[in-house]
């Protein structure tokens, strides 16, 4: 199915989590926003999420939570009985979500092509998009070049509202400058590093440029914990926000810092989408698939170097979804390495 700037189909788009994927889907809903000014969309997707995109303009929202139990499906495939599309993006792909596109009725639902339609999510569509092992902002551009959209810069901008700058303003107005964001957190462990690491990073940061700290994380006490730890190195300059901050709050506050540290989570996502550089931290999966997109000269990508020591393969011919599953991949990234990034973008700019 391609379609026309005048064309005036609804088109629903499923994808429920994660917080970084959320913001990773934003440019093709605008892309087809702009291809098709006269298209409905409708973005089914979890309170989280919501939370997130709350305020996206001319998206209309079905907030579901993922399914757990027989009773979610049906109240599911209740709300949608009577609701008809005229296309569907399925754009997640796992057999808890799979299972809900029978309950939306269209002629035509979109899916990933057979290398990333995973748990056998073909079985529910008539279309894919084509494969490539390209950046997960490209794979789901794809899904709105796959209807005839216009090929454009991809738009990452989030709604976030001036309450919620006013509150990142208000919480960060006592520390100094530059702002250096640190999320230390992952919410899958093999790609944390180690907090030491970080202590070693503050250290050296306050030495150099006397900064100020922004801790930010999850509610989980780890986390908690962490950041505490990290908090107390240099107290006078630290605020730490860890578990304290909506979606909203994170992305406010992360639009005043002068950079991000964090692993491959989806706070680098939202950084990206506030234009606030990352020192991405890489070595279980390739930053070319996760990374912030399009803005990756300050990443330390130690991937390959994972890949030859951990499974040892040619970086440059395996799947392009191949994770380095070790617990010490991370430890190949060196504090020296991430300082090193820091001066770059501190102090030469280049």
């Amino acid at each position: 199915m391609i379609l026309t700037r005048s064309s005036k189909l609804n088109i629903a788009i499923v994808r429920f989590s994660a917080l970084g994927d959320v913001a990773m889907v934003v440019p093709a809903v605008r892309n087809l926003q702009h291809s098709f000014p006269e298209a409905t969309i409708t973005w089914i997707t979890s309170p989280l999420a919501y939370s997130l995109l709350q305020g996206l303009e001319g998206v209309q929202f079905e907030i579901f939570d993922k399914p757990r139990s027989l009773a979610d499906y049906r109240a599911f495939y209740k709300a949608f009985r009577q609701r008809s599309f005229d296309v569907v993006l399925a754009m997640q792909a796992n057999l808890r979500i799979n299972l809900l596109y029978p309950a939306l009725h269209a002629p035509v639902k979109i899916g990933f092509d057979r290398t990333r339609a995973r748990e056998g999510q073909w079985l529910f569509c008539n279309q894919s998009i084509p494969f490539a092992n390209s950046h997960l902002v490209d794979s789901f551009l794809s899904f709105a070049t796959q209807l005839g959209a216009e090929t454009a810069p991809a738009d990452c901008t989030l709604p976030v509202a001036d309450i919620d700058r006013a509150w990142a303003q208000e919480q960060l107005a006592r520390l100094p400058c530059p702002l250096i964001a640190i999320h230390p957190f992952a919410s899958k462990a093999e790609r944390n590093w180690l907090p030491e690491n970080y202590a070693e990073v503050i250290r050296d940061a306050t030495k150099k440029w006397h900064p100020g700290f922004l801790l930010t994380g999850g509610n989980t006490p780890a986390e908690r914990e962490c950041c505490a730890r990290l908090a107390s190195i240099a107290p006078e300059r630290t605020l730490n926000l860890c578990g304290q901050t909506t979606p909203k709050q994170l992305a406010a506050l992360l639009d005043k810092a002068a950079v991000l540290v964090a692993p491959d989570t989806g706070p680098v996502h939202l950084a990206r989408a506030m234009n606030t550089p990352v020192v991405g931290l890489y070595a279980v999966a390739s930053p070319g698939l996760s990374g912030p997109y399009q803005q990756q000269r300050y990443l330390v990508n130690r991937y390959p170097d994972a890949v030859r020591k951990f499974l040892g393969k040619d970086p440059e011919r395996v799947p392009w979804n191949t994770r380095v599953h070790n617990p010490n991949a991370m430890a190949l990234i060196q504090v020296e390495d991430v300082v090193n990034q820091l001066t770059r973008l501190l102090e030469h700019h280049d």
